[in-house]
């Protein structure tokens, strides 16, 4: 064990004039060192055989002067000078709170578990996917919603290539998030997709807590009464053009959103072509395919009992599958027309709400709740 002190680490020049070490000749003729100062007033001499020995005394002395004034304090310790140093700034930080030390080691040693690994950005990402993959087989998300987090998870490798999820800082994440001035929204689809993949990370190992625990979503104040809607004759427009392209193939999903609105994404790639029963003038829409995973029943008005005549779901089905790229054929037709993400939803609910007038009718057939509804306007 070896003897350390906070008082030995004080600067040794600080009391050198206070003691003095020269000769002195005792009354036999022997030459001694003697080491004189003082300590509270009080003159300590002391003689010592060598020069050595006066050396190491002194020191004690000054060891004891220390004590003397002030609060520092001689103790013998097996703690080298650097894990004393370490210990009492721990001690300083928890001068004022309410644990003691111990408490909240015990907590660290407790909570506090080392990640696995270094885990390169790149590497999870893959890991991820795949578990998003088991739950879109499962349809516990739709295919639209596993496209957008690969999308965006494939952006996401792209701006940190060589990162690892340890080195991902809040900092960083939030200055990805607000990339090219994104609007709010789109600021709160990037934190969400990031906020799902950091739970994930979390729960294998790789990182300690979500970096983005501490971020909220913006707060968006929605305008009412500006939801977009197409006219009847846009929406003619619209539905002439997708029976000339494809050979029609489009037109049950484009009459499907447009005229009993049906979500765009989520809802129109799960929905059954079983659940759309012609011969009753009604659209079932189960719990696992709605958004908000509650049933409903939408009523087939004659337009789209129309559509659905001339473009019958056993031969057109609402998704080609023999199609490919139906999203990239899908975004052409929207950019031709100018098409926002849900305004063939929106157009069902104006117009259902101007025809019928009842918003309470067209909320339980659209899935809204009753304060969604006052964001459309009668056309």
């Amino acid at each position: 064990m070896g003897c350390h002190g906070t008082a030995a680490s004080l600067s040794m020049k600080t009391y050198n004039v206070s003691f003095t070490i020269r000769p002195f000749k005792n009354r036999n003729g022997v030459i001694s060192r003697r080491v004189s100062g003082w300590i509270l007033g009080e003159r300590v001499r002391r003689n010592f055989k060598s020069r050595e020995d006066a050396i190491i005394g002194r020191n004690t002395l000054m060891l004891k002067q220390a004590h003397a004034n002030s609060s520092l304090r001689v103790v013998s310790t097996f703690l080298t000078d650097a894990q004393l140093r370490e210990a009492e700034a721990a001690f300083l930080k928890l001068k004022d709170a309410p644990r003691t030390l111990s408490f909240y080691i015990n907590y660290g040693f407790e909570n506090y578990r080392e990640p696995k690994a270094c885990m390169p950005v790149a590497n999870a990402i893959p890991l991820y996917e795949a578990e998003r993959a088991k739950d879109a087989a499962q349809s516990l998300i739709s295919q639209c919603q596993l496209k957008n987090i690969g999308f965006e998870l494939a952006t996401f490798k792209k701006h940190f290539p060589l990162c690892t999820l340890a080195e991902l800082t809040t900092e960083k994440l939030l200055e990805y998030i607000k990339r090219d001035g994104g609007a709010l929204k789109t600021q709160n689809n990037r934190r969400g997709v990031l906020k799902t993949f950091f739970k994930f990370a979390c729960a294998q190992g790789w990182l300690v807590a979500d970096p983005l625990a501490g971020t909220t979503r913006h707060r968006i104040d929605h305008k009412r009464g500006s939801a977009p809607a197409l006219c009847a004759t846009q929406a003619a427009e619209l539905m002439a053009h997708v029976e000339t392209v494809h050979g029609g193939a489009l037109a049950p999903f484009f009459a499907l959103c447009l005229f009993a609105g049906i979500r765009p994404n989520g809802e129109i790639s799960k929905l059954s072509a079983v659940d759309v029963r012609l011969e009753n003038n009604a659209i079932t829409i189960e719990p696992w395919v709605s958004k908000v995973n509650m049933r409903r029943l939408v009523t087939i008005q004659p337009n789209l009992a129309a559509w659905l005549r001339a473009y019958p779901l056993k031969d057109y089905p609402i998704i080609p599958p023999k199609m490919k790229n139906v999203a990239g054929k899908l975004m052409d037709i929207r950019k031709k027309f100018g098409l926002a993400h849900d305004v063939l939803r929106h157009s069902f609910i104006s117009m259902h709400v101007a025809k019928f007038r009842s918003m309470g009718d067209t909320a339980l057939q659209a899935g809204n709740s009753e304060s969604a509804r006052r964001n459309f306007r009668h056309l």
